[in-house]
């Protein structure tokens, strides 16, 4: 029977003087203490400042991280130069640039209209009727035009052959080896920068290539050359040191810059109070760097093909030395935002939010059911499951070391190898949340068990007397 208002009001007035007749009789001794107020938490706004200003330096150090790593390839590493400037020969703006200056060189050393004529006049010499010589004399013009056309289809066509792609990059591979062999003081090279500002030839890899040669051709007294370590000074120039000292500066910043940056802003998600906030805000502040130095390119690429409106490159030409110059770089800026990006989403898929912690359940939930219906079927995992359980917290940090090493490690980076690293990841770590075995799904698998053993007896026994 449910009770009255009455009722209830009569039944609480009797539980507080109860409760009044205990307080009343109990001694100051016998009362429950005062609970101490609880200690006041010092305020995190020192840690938060810290882990602002070191997640702040390593967003503003990845821009120049991603230069100063280009730059260190591109100055160290012979094979990636000319590799990435090789394929300028088989651009046609290219060739059309360089078809054009060789053609303006030779008709600056060999004036062909002046030596057209001098040949015709010498032949005139010789003696021939008036006919001939004024015949002779109108082929002029026709005869320079169709030596400077000649000239211009044989450039051409060697231009846009494969001779010249092997030409050209034979000549990034001895510039670019030359060249760095100078600025590190490599005494193989043939070209020598002195600290005093001067420009020379070593003699020394000279002479010992024509030792070879002259060896190779049977000469025998060319064992007895010396090797003779000699400098000619061929030019002098004050910037010389300074070139050297950024070059030292570029080649390390390439190196370092790199983990300082990563280690800065691993520094500030550690420092901070609320680390899960501090991760997102690191890997968004990361691609809003990103983000910014791409739209430095794009901006850049517009100054650039203003000047080349005034000089003497087509602007067709320079834009495709600008891309060439500035792609690997760019690339690689697209491909860490879309690093980041995805890092930010991932840490907060993982972090102690609301929505994030619900849809974990619900993968959890639908992985286990997706378990339970296989283990119906007889597909279990076993021990092996329950070993993968027990370590998958080792094997998510595996995971996530090996697709970090390749995303640091492999070059070039791009936005496709990132998205599949990522993608691969969240494949294994799907197929290992598929294949744990839990203790609670043990345990209810050996309850199961125990019941349908326990059951089976008793269905027996009520179907005995049917039968």
């Amino acid at each position: 029977m449910t009770p009255t208002m009455e009722e209830l009001q009569r039944r609480l007035q009797a539980l507080e003087a109860e409760n009044a007749s205990l307080r009343t009789g109990l001694s100051p001794d016998d009362a429950p203490p005062t609970p101490a107020p609880r200690a006041r938490r010092p305020r995190a706004w020192g840690r938060t400042l810290l882990a602002t200003v070191l997640i702040t330096l390593g967003a503003l150090l990845a821009p120049i991280t991603v230069v100063a790593t280009w730059a260190n390839v591109q100055l160290t590493d012979t094979e990636r130069f000319v590799t990435s400037y090789a394929p300028l020969a088989d651009d046609p703006a290219i060739q059309s640039l360089i078809t054009t200056q060789v053609i303006a060189v030779i008709d600056e050393q060999v004036d062909i209209p002046t030596l057209t004529s001098d040949v015709i006049d010498g032949i005139i010499e010789l003696g021939t009727g008036d006919r001939a010589t004024r015949a002779l004399e109108l082929l002029k013009g026709p005869a320079s035009q169709g030596i400077q056309s000649l000239i211009a289809t044989v450039v051409a066509r060697f231009v846009e052959s494969e001779a010249f792609g092997n030409v050209w990059a034979s000549a990034l591979r001895v510039s670019h080896a030359q060249l760095t062999g100078a600025l590190q003081n490599d005494t193989t090279v043939a070209l020598d920068l002195g600290a005093d500002g001067t420009i020379g030839i070593q003699l020394a890899p000279i002479i010992d290539a024509v030792k070879d040669a002259l060896a190779d051709r049977g000469v025998g007294f060319a064992a007895a050359i010396p090797t003779v370590d000699r400098t000619i000074v061929v030019a002098t120039s004050d910037a010389l040191p300074t070139v050297q000292l950024a070059y030292g500066l570029a080649v390390a910043a390439g190196i370092w810059l790199p983990w300082v940056s990563l280690l800065l802003l691993t520094a500030g998600v550690i420092a901070a109070h609320r680390r899960w906030a501090a991760a997102i805000t690191a890997a968004l502040a990361l691609a809003a760097s990103m983000v910014i130095l791409v739209a430095g390119f794009a901006i850049g690429r517009i100054f650039f093909d203003a000047a080349m409106r005034s000089g003497p490159v087509p602007p067709d030409a320079g834009g495709v030395m600008f891309e060439t110059f500035t792609g690997a770089m760019r690339d690689t800026a697209i491909a860490v935002l879309v690093l980041s990006l995805v890092v930010a989403i991932v840490v907060w898929f993982s972090g102690p939010f609301a929505v994030p912690t619900r849809l974990r359940a619900a993968t959890n939930a639908g992985a286990a059911r997706l378990r339970s219906g296989l283990a119906r079927h007889g597909v279990t995992t076993g021990r092996t499951g329950r070993w993968l359980y027990e370590q998958r917290t080792l094997l998510r940090v595996v995971i996530a070391a090996i697709g970090g090493a390749v995303v640091l490690l492999v070059r070039p980076l791009t936005p496709s190898l990132v998205l599949w690293t990522l993608v691969l990841a969240a494949v294994v770590v799907l197929l290992l949340e598929i294949a744990e075995r839990p203790p609670a799904e043990d345990d209810a698998a050996t309850e199961d068990t125990a019941e349908d053993a326990h059951e089976s007896p008793v269905s027996a026994a009520a179907a005995g007397p049917e039968m």
